[in-house]
């Protein structure tokens, strides 16, 4: 259930040029902050998520210091995977399968998924990558998936409720701490495993929950990107502010479980 297979961020696509987005094509359409939500269901029930998504833009800027996107961005929701198969079928053609998608072409992209078991999570998900890409030219693999991560579960589980917080602190008794100079060499999904997305929430706790100095480095990294500067790896930027970063990291989470 929180492991990523089945949602992908797909990028540099030409997507959903001829969707059909107009009110009519849907069955309800409603606003949430920086998203606009259609769907081919009633959106009635819909009402605590939608609060969520309104919520995550700010969130984001609260714990980031992103600014929030200057164009809307597209959220297309499906009631059943069948629809949602046929409807990528049509419009996404050339786009891998999977169970909840972020694309983007140009402008700050579309987001899609269907009801299931994990709709709410996939969909937090999802528009953490929008919310992202909408503010940073671009983010390292690692970071946007770290990041995604991080905000798909609701608000009050964000510092302790997710389900990464045990298996990380499970390998720590067995392994040495992640290294982050190794994720950042991960260019690609398919090098992202369930250890490595793991492994990119972790940093992305630590430096959100951990010493000030991680937050500052990353706040101060992800404003560095938005400018269009060369920030150069966060792994070293971490270790000149914070020596022995991965022992800070474990030190983190074994002091987090008490």
């Amino acid at each position: 259930m929180w492991f990523r297979p089945l949602a992908a961020t797909v990028l540099g696509v030409a997507a959903l040029a001829t969707c059909p987005a107009a009110a009519a094509d849907w069955a309800d359409s409603r606003v949430a902050g920086p998203f606009v939500c259609r769907a081919d269901f009633s959106l009635a029930r819909m009402d605590a998520v939608l609060r969520d998504l309104a919520q995550l833009q700010s969130d984001l800027s609260a714990t980031l210091g992103l600014p929030a996107p200057r164009e809307s961005i597209d959220i297309y929701l499906f009631h059943d995977r069948a629809t949602y198969a046929r409807y990528l079928s049509r419009y996404l053609p050339n786009v891998p399968y999977r169970r909840a998608l972020y694309v983007k072409s140009h402008g700050p992209g579309e987001v899609l998924a269907y009801w299931s078991r994990d709709f709410e999570v996939d969909l937090r998900h999802e528009c953490t990558h929008a919310l992202l890409h909408a503010s940073l030219p671009w983010v390292p693999l690692w970071l946007d998936e770290g990041l995604a991560q991080y905000f798909e579960v609701s608000p009050s589980q964000r510092a302790g409720g997710h389900p990464h917080l045990a298996r990380i602190l499970a390998s720590l008794q067995r392994e040495p701490p992640p290294q982050l100079a190794e994720l950042e060499k991960k260019t690609g999904l398919a090098e992202m495993g369930r250890t490595e997305y793991r492994n990119a929430w972790a940093w992305v706790h630590f430096m959100i929950h951990g010493p000030p100095e991680a937050r500052k480095t990353l706040v101060e990294y992800l404003s560095d990107l938005r400018s269009g500067a060369l920030p150069g790896l966060l792994s070293v930027r971490l270790q000149q502010r914070l020596p022995e970063p991965e022992r800070r990291l474990a030190e983190h989470f074994q002091n987090w479980s008490r």
